[in-house]
């Protein structure tokens, strides 16, 4: 496929993620009001689309609280600033499993398995305008641990998702994602066309070499749009490699702590240095109310108190 550079580009932040990473820099934010915060600076320094986790306030562990999703929620829309909400829709998939000569019963720490209904409940709750669906079951780098998301299990979520009017984006860590995902479409369960991200260097999913990213791409339909990213120090590799496949770019502390060698970035300064990049590259960064235009998204109120 002729690669045809996009000239018109969101950038999404991945403001908190659900890694172990809340100790390995100051700038990680824990608390409800910390991840909006730094979710509205990321807006001003030229994020349309926000990603949110939420963590412990006390721990910095990751979380699936209703409540602090709701805070999260409230102080993005109530900031002056306009960005498209983004809300994770992957936790409630993790399996860890005993030792290799004894795998069941499952280990308490680090299990977390529950229903459909359950995974999405916070998204029917703040009803943001974009919600995750991690489109296959991964190994990832620890050794036991799984991330589960049957056919059946994404089946019913995304009938969910589409129901309650928000627009999933599609998180593809491998090849076979990608088909699985256009088999939710042809099914009627997800709408077209279809959003996506391409989940580059995770291991054990797709590795961040460009044969395998143009793989990725080639395997997104024409009139879906898509983004992309890499982990680490390929994070702004990534945003050129993106945009010049046609495709958005993503940045943030989820996937990379690091501004450079032994500087800690905040996610607004990822942001910013991405944007320079796609503005170097000649192409313009859009605004949320495009993507919103683009994606057919409606932008959600504030709820009265």
């Amino acid at each position: 496929m002729p690669l045809e550079m996009n000239r018109e580009v969101f950038i999404t932040c991945a403001v908190t993620g659900s890694g172990g990473t809340q100790d390995r820099s100051p700038h990680v934010p824990r608390s409800p009001q910390q991840i909006a915060d730094s979710a509205i600076a990321a807006a001003k320094a030229g994020a349309a689309v926000v990603h949110c986790h939420v963590r412990d306030p006390e721990t910095g562990a990751p979380s699936r609280r209703l409540d602090l999703y709701r805070e999260v929620t409230d102080r993005i829309r109530e900031a002056e600033v306009d960005v498209v909400l983004n809300l994770t829709a992957g936790m409630g998939g993790d399996m860890v499993f005993g030792p290799t000569e004894s795998p069941l019963p499952l280990r308490e720490d680090g299990t977390d398995m529950i229903g459909a209904a359950a995974r999405v409940e916070h998204v029917a709750e703040c009803l943001p305008e974009i919600c995750t669906l991690d489109c296959g079951t991964m190994n990832f780098a620890e050794a036991d641990y799984v991330m589960t998301n049957t056919p059946g299990m994404l089946q019913a979520m995304g009938r969910m998702m589409t129901h309650l009017g928000v627009k999933p984006e599609i998180e593809a860590f491998d090849t076979g994602h990608l088909w699985f995902a256009k088999q939710l479409v042809k099914d009627g369960v997800l709408d077209s066309p279809a959003l996506v991200q391409l989940c580059m260097g995770v291991p054990w999913g797709a590795p961040d070499d460009l044969n395998t990213f143009m793989a990725m791409v080639n395997n997104v339909p024409d009139d879906w749009t898509f983004s992309a990213f890499a982990l680490g120090r390929n994070q702004m590799a990534y945003a050129a490699a993106a945009v010049l496949a046609g495709g958005n770019v993503r940045v943030g502390l989820e996937d990379n702590l690091w501004l450079g060698k032994g500087e800690l970035a905040e996610n607004w300064q990822l942001v910013e240095r991405a944007g320079t990049i796609i503005e170097n590259m000649g192409a313009r960064v859009i605004g949320a109310q495009e993507v919103r235009d683009k994606l057919g998204l409606v932008k959600r109120a504030p709820v009265a108190k």
